[in-house]
């Protein structure tokens, strides 16, 4: 199951991107599931939303066994995902959080922006000292970050649903309710994806020494 996880990964990925580019692909403002103050905003939104996706679709492959065996392929991707993909995508971020006017969204977006900046500069830097195992590491930790595109959308319905025994299910209500969800949503998504990812760490790290006494 572990060898499949990165192709699930991947898949969700892909659905993920199809569903959060498909409105922005005719670079028709009114389409825009963000409101927007104007044009600049908008072409801001829409340039991490591109790269993002880069990121998002990227990521998985470079879990991917049969895709580390190819140490070029293996680079190739690795620089894409972080010049084309997490770089411009962190960047463009920081102006739509503080364009947002929502002190929530201005904070936890641009704390993750940060992590996602850090995490991918020292995940390089591990592998520039062939430190492969840290390598992977800072790598899992990013990629976390890049999944809140994907757990802050599944968040926000769980957090609604969790409301309606307290509010009820009114329309009006559940509307008003979602835009308060989403700053929440966006904050808790990086915070529990990184939490994951690092109980996975450790738990990976407890077991090979282990494993290194049971051989031995």
């Amino acid at each position: 199951m572990r060898r499949r996880t990165p192709l699930l990964i991947f898949t969700v990925a892909i659905v993920a991107t199809v569903v959060l580019v498909y409105p922005y692909l005719g670079l028709d403002m009114e389409s825009s599931r963000l409101d927007v103050s104007g044009g600049l905003h908008y072409y801001v939104l829409v340039g991490h939303i591109g790269t993002a996706a880069v990121a998002l679709v990227i990521g998985p492959l470079q879990f991917m066994a049969k895709v580390r065996a190819r140490r070029r392929i293996h680079r190739a991707l690795g620089r894409i995902y972080l010049l084309a993909g997490v770089l411009p995508s962190a960047v463009t971020v920081i102006p739509v959080a503080i364009w947002s006017g929502r002190l929530l969204t201005q904070i936890g977006l641009t704390t993750a922006a940060v992590l996602w900046l850090i995490t991918g500069g020292l995940a390089y830097r591990a592998a520039r000292r062939r430190d492969f195992a840290g390598h992977r590491n800072w790598m899992m930790r990013n990629y976390a970050l890049t999944f809140l595109a994907v757990t802050s959308r599944v968040l926000v319905p769980l957090l609604l649903v969790a409301q309606i025994p307290f509010r009820g299910a009114e329309a009006g209500s559940m509307g008003d309710l979602a835009t308060t969800m989403i700053p929440i949503g966006q904050t808790l998504g990086w915070i529990v994806n990184l939490v994951l990812a690092e109980g996975i760490i450790r738990r990976r790290g407890v077991r090979r020494p282990f494993q290194r006494t049971w051989l031995s």
